[in-house]
């Protein structure tokens, strides 16, 4: 860390950059694709269109962040790893750097529960988790509890979830046949291994999890790590009242001078009673499946390919067809979509 931090509350440095990702105001998009992989970003980020000059930070935490246009609409693309506590980081900081509405799409791998092939797409409508748990004496077997817990299920915006799948299947290559399945439950763990029901050295008591879960969950398909917790972020904000002039709410309702670092005011805003005026956060989810847990299959690198490709266009094309009003975006100038302003590609400081 390199940069002093203004509040142990929710730390940023005085020109407005958030602890993880690094970013601030101006630098991250409405529209928004998240994905684990840094090699998946970049590949999408080749989609984007030439002008304006890309954005590009990699923090020092590990996140990158990728902005620019699609068919002359600002998004972004966030690499954020794996786990809930990246996702957590990930909602929570852009958040508080965008002013308007946040709509966001996680394109990841998942493994399936179901007899659908390698390679399909699985766009979940509501998601649960299954967590370890840490209460349970896994050594000696706690009679008295259970190794795993199960939450209730959170849905996906399903305007959001509708206009994924049209797009996907408007965006599918002629040679590409790959099932594109919609109305599931997704499945988000705390680990790849225990919570996943996957064998190890360890004494993880989920020989029978898999069969569980698929008992207690009707329409069961797919695992995954992050999902859940991004539908329940974006289900649980109920945003915050927001001026036609703010940039980098809610917490700082005040304009970061984009390439300045100048101390900012904070003000904390009160909710306003007309919640059509607030802001919202829309999430979705199409997961690629590219591992079968009931044939044990797993995808090969040229379908990895081929279907990252189709599924980053689609995403793209859902997220610059889903109508947001101009008022409920972030402000163009100084961002670095600002087709007056360089985008200045760095590398995070904190």
């Amino acid at each position: 860390m390199k940069d002093r931090i203004q509040d142990a509350n929710f730390p940023k440095t005085e020109d407005g950059r958030v602890y993880h990702l690094g970013i601030r105001a101006g630098e991250v998009a409405n529209r928004i694709i998240t994905v684990g992989s840094v090699s998946r970003a970049e590949l999408i980020a080749k989609t984007l269109d030439a002008s304006p000059k890309l954005f590009s930070l990699y923090s020092e935490r590990g996140f990158l962040t990728i902005t620019g246009c699609y068919k002359s609409v600002p998004v972004s693309i966030v690499c954020i790893g794996m786990g809930a506590p990246n996702a957590d980081f990930f909602i929570r900081e852009v958040r508080e750097c965008l002013y308007g509405d946040m709509l966001v799409i996680r394109l990841g791998s998942c493994g399936c529960l179901t007899d659908l092939p390698v390679g399909s797409l699985v766009l979940p409508a509501s998601s649960v988790a299954c967590t370890r748990n840490v209460d349970f004496d896994f050594t000696s077997r706690d009679p008295w509890e259970v190794p795993y817990r199960l939450s209730k299920p959170v849905s996906a915006d399903p305007d959001l979830h509708r206009v994924l799948y049209d797009a996907l299947e408007a965006t599918r290559p002629p040679s590409l046949k790959n099932l594109v399945v919609s109305n599931t439950v997704n499945a988000s763990t705390d680990s790849f291994y225990s919570s996943q029901g996957r064998q190890t050295s360890f004494q993880d008591h989920n020989a029978s999890l898999i069969d569980h879960l698929k008992a207690s969950v009707s329409d069961l398909a797919t695992l995954e790590m992050e999902t859940f917790w991004i539908f329940h972020l974006a289900a649980s904000w109920r945003g915050v009242k927001q001026s036609s002039s703010a940039i980098n709410s809610p917490l700082a309702l005040s304009e970061i001078p984009s390439g300045t670092s100048e101390k900012v005011e904070v003000i904390l805003p009160s909710l306003d009673k007309d919640t059509s005026s607030r802001p919202v956060i829309r999430a979705a989810a199409v997961h690629m499946v590219f591992a079968s847990r009931s044939s044990q299959a797993f995808i090969s690198p040229d379908q990895v390919n081929e279907l990252e490709k189709w599924s980053g266009r689609g995403v793209l094309e859902a997220l610059v067809r889903f109508g947001v009003a101009p008022e409920r975006l972030h402000p163009i100038s100084g961002s670095v979509w600002d087709p007056m302003e360089p985008s200045n590609p760095s590398k995070a400081l904190l």
